[in-house]
């Protein structure tokens, strides 16, 4: 991939699928939909939640909780009151939970957050926390599935343990084909140069922190 493409700015490496609706990389489309169909020959109805996200999407997520529009929570998942924060706590605990715009893995079309449509009550709210991926879960069959199935198909969970940086998402899964090669190619000073350019809240705080950022929350990964 291309800057550009690595960093949210350009779509031209991805395909929207109408069924599911959800728009991944060309490279990942094969072994998702593949993976899906098994999923369902199982009883499992495995189903996007999340595909690629761009950058000025990504920007609205991070601002909105910058300015206290989008709830903030600690690691544990509690609410955090904005207005109590301080604008490094608030990096932090956005950093938790959201990707830093040019850094999210949903800009490569790789990655996909997922759920469980048939194990879903009817009128339930998917909320993507680990508790619904536990083993007494409302999706636990879909993420005891993924354990035993997803790597036949080149997928993985990057966030599957907590490594000091983004929270475990057991949600959250990575075509490693794609994946791992854009990671080696998003440099720390690419990133850098998209976010002086940027709009981001917080941009003097996010550039101070940013080497620390890029390790903890972009390089610290579990591996396939």
């Amino acid at each position: 991939m291309n800057e550009p493409e690595l960093t949210g700015r350009s779509r031209s490496h991805i395909v929207d699928l109408l069924s599911p609706p959800c728009a991944l990389h060309y490279e990942a489309v094969a072994s998702f939909l593949a993976m899906r169909d098994a999923a369902a020959l199982d009883g499992v109805a495995l189903t996007p939640r999340s595909g690629f996200r761009d950058f000025d999407t990504q920007l609205l997520i991070w601002n909105a909780k910058w300015a206290g529009e989008r709830p903030l929570y600690d690691r544990q998942g509690a609410l955090l009151d904005r207005a109590q924060l301080s604008d490094a706590q608030t990096v932090e605990a956005i950093l938790h939970w959201s990707a830093i715009p040019g850094g999210s893995r949903h800009h490569w079309g790789s990655d996909v957050d997922v759920f469980d449509a048939a194990a879903a009550p009817a009128g339930y709210k998917v909320q993507l926390i680990p508790s619904e991926y536990a083993s007494d879960g409302v999706f636990a069959r879909l993420s005891a599935w993924l354990d035993l199935n997803m790597h036949r198909y080149g997928f993985f969970r990057p966030y599957r343990t907590d490594r000091g940086g983004v929270n475990p998402e057991p949600w959250h899964l990575s075509y490693a084909p794609v994946s791992l090669p854009a990671l080696e190619s998003l440099s720390l000073s690419m990133l850098r140069q998209v976010l002086e350019a940027s709009a981001i809240a917080g941009k003097v705080h996010v550039l101070t922190r940013l080497p620390e950022i890029y390790t903890r929350f972009l390089l610290a990964i579990d591996a396939p």
